[in-house]
């Protein structure tokens, strides 16, 4: 066999490392998070049954929240709908309120396809920066032994998430679940709407270098950060270089001067990777599968799931520092 030569540039290149700064308080956020009563509060049980006013047709039994903290426990402690039941119903009578009864299996798994999630209410703290990206869910179909093993047949299927993450907090501002058809840039006025804090800058991938997502960033008063495609031209309206400050022609012309990689350093493009951590941790964390078969379902787990990672960022999460290379 010949002899396999390394290439040089990992060794010129390291990859940087990070230290926890404040590993002892997130050491005590990482237990918390398995604390039942951050799902289950007594909000929840004070407003267990339905308070609405009647209605033509069947009367909705148990509350909203209700509904909504036994889908919380199943998707943190990853029950099915019959065991969710179980254990609230356990946990009730360890809690001493017998009085409560809890929903069948059958009766959370109807209620979770129209259910009004109320998202996590995120801590404004000013003008805030969000990455953009997306990454693929899967619902059912051959596991990745058996597609590299046989191939992939026609029932395997996938959704597609987007996330609108603030890489200073790591808290998820804004998210959509579509079809694995639907392109990215599509998604991107849906998701800044969701938005509550005012926006200074976006950070994107190559799939949002489109005209109208520029456009769209540009009158919301938002800094667009998105990197040209290789060999990209410079826009005009009617006649070349007649728009010399629109950012795509300027980000276009400082590459030409220093290179694409000293323009990220300088426009902090990099920050984009930190909506990858997320995705990293929806799926450590929840998996990267749906369990859900209803569209409209799938829609309310994924919002469950994004509503308890904010929670668990809220609890707290690791300041890190660069460990300077020896």
């Amino acid at each position: 066999m010949a002899k396999v030569i390394k290439d040089s540039h990992s060794s010129e290149n390291p990859k940087n490392k990070y230290q926890v700064l404040n590993w002892s308080d997130y050491n005590k956020a990482l237990v918390k998070r398995g604390d039942i009563t951050i799902y289950f509060s007594d909000e929840a049980i004070e407003n267990w049954y339905s308070d609405l006013p009647n209605q033509r047709g069947a009367q909705p039994v148990y509350s909203d929240l209700c509904i909504e903290s036994l889908l919380m426990f199943k998707v943190v402690f990853k029950l099915a709908y019959r065991q969710t039941q179980g254990f609230a119903q356990s946990l009730l009578k360890l809690m001493g309120v017998d009085d409560l009864e809890v929903p069948s299996y059958s009766q959370i798994c109807r209620r979770a396809k129209d259910l009004n999630v109320i998202p996590y209410q995120i801590p404004k703290s000013g003008p805030i920066v969000i990455t953009i990206d997306s990454t693929g869910l899967k619902i059912y179909g051959e596991g990745e032994w058996k597609v590299r093993k046989h191939g992939y047949s026609k029932r395997r299927t996938w959704r597609k998430l987007h996330l609108g993450v603030d890489p200073e907090t790591g808290f998820i501002h804004c998210h959509t679940l579509t079809l694995n058809s639907v392109d990215d840039g599509s998604q991107l006025g849906d998701l800044l709407d969701q938005v509550e804090t005012e926006v200074t800058d976006v950070c994107l991938d190559g799939a949002y270098d489109r005209l109208d997502c520029r456009d769209s960033l540009i009158e919301r008063k938002i800094n667009p950060i998105i990197p040209p495609r290789d060999n990209a031209v410079i826009w005009y309206l009617n006649e070349p270089d007649d728009i010399p400050n629109y950012p795509r022609n300027v980000a276009i012309n400082r590459i030409d001067e220093v290179g694409k990689k000293e323009w990220k350093i300088e426009t902090g493009y990099h920050r984009r990777s930190l909506s990858e951590t997320a995705m990293f941790r929806y799926k450590t964390i929840h998996g990267n599968k749906l369990y859900s078969r209803n569209t409209s379902s799938q829609e309310t787990e994924n919002d469950i799931k994004i509503k308890t990672l904010n929670m668990m960022t809220a609890i707290g999460m690791p300041e890190t520092a660069r460990i300077k290379a020896v």
